[in-house]
């Protein structure tokens, strides 16, 4: 889809860390969550990872996400286990040092009582050099930004907490406006040629058809993104005007 000149576009990534999530013992919910979060704030998500607890893999993939996109969103693997490596890897990628960091320990004293912040519970304090702190109003362990990247929890609380602190330090762009036109009564094999011809002849909008399954059998919705609502409008205009030759005219 191309875009006009003066609007600004805004990118990210997910990269979602963790074992667990590849192995299908935890679902993840956050991709989805921040997807639609990035969304409304004007931040288009355009790719979406999965990793193993594997430091070379997560930084091999940091560093190839944060070269592509404005931003890079990471959840998972900065707990107090042994497992949880990911600061380690972001700080490796970024090639500086980690080290326990003042800050987090004061935010975390906020919660956990002195004589109970155990070597295990320190780990949550190890912050890559030259890193900002992404408060967490849950349970004070804190995220991290370097650069363009956002480090937080895969607990998906615990993640939107943090994005929540983070928001408001991310540059945003134009915002996709979205509309969707309901295929009833039509299956995608009597419009697919007419709105492949659509989005031909309206480069500026994005056009998808997604189908439904219900009782009453197979439809679809046409979904169309676009940044200008002028040009939207025109274009699902055009759709509906489509759909409806297609109703009342079977043959064509």
């Amino acid at each position: 889809m191309s875009s006009s000149p003066h609007l600004d576009i805004v990118t990210a990534a997910v990269l979602v860390i963790g074992d667990e999530i590849l192995s299908g013992r935890t679902l993840d919910q956050n991709s989805h969550y921040i997807a639609q979060y990035l969304s409304r704030i004007g931040v288009d998500l355009r790719e979406a990872r999965v990793v193993p607890d594997v430091e070379a893999e997560i930084v091999a993939a940091v560093n190839a996400l944060r070269a592509r996109y404005t931003y890079v969103f990471t959840t998972g693997g900065i707990g107090p286990t042994h497992d949880d490596i990911t600061a380690d890897a972001i700080a490796r990628a970024f090639g500086v040092p980690i080290a326990e960091d003042p800050r987090a320990i004061a935010m975390l004293l906020e919660r956990i009582p002195a004589d109970r912040l155990n070597a295990a519970r320190r780990r949550m304090a190890r912050i890559p050099v030259g890193a900002e702190l992404v408060e967490n109003s849950v349970s004070k362990a804190p995220g991290f930004m370097i650069g363009n990247v956002v480090v937080m929890a895969g607990v998906p609380l615990i993640m939107q907490a943090m994005l929540d602190a983070v928001a408001p330090r991310l540059k945003t762009g134009a915002k996709m406006l979205v509309e969707t036109i309901p295929g009833e009564g039509l299956h995608e094999g009597r419009y697919a040629a007419g709105l492949e011809a659509l989005a031909a002849a309206h480069p500026e909008v994005s056009m998808g058809s997604y189908p439904q399954f219900s009782a009453s059998g197979v439809t679809a919705e046409i979904v169309l993104r676009a940044r200008d609502a002028a040009v939207l409008k025109t274009a699902a205009d055009a759709v509906r005007d489509l759909l409806t030759r297609l109703r009342v005219d079977p043959a064509f």
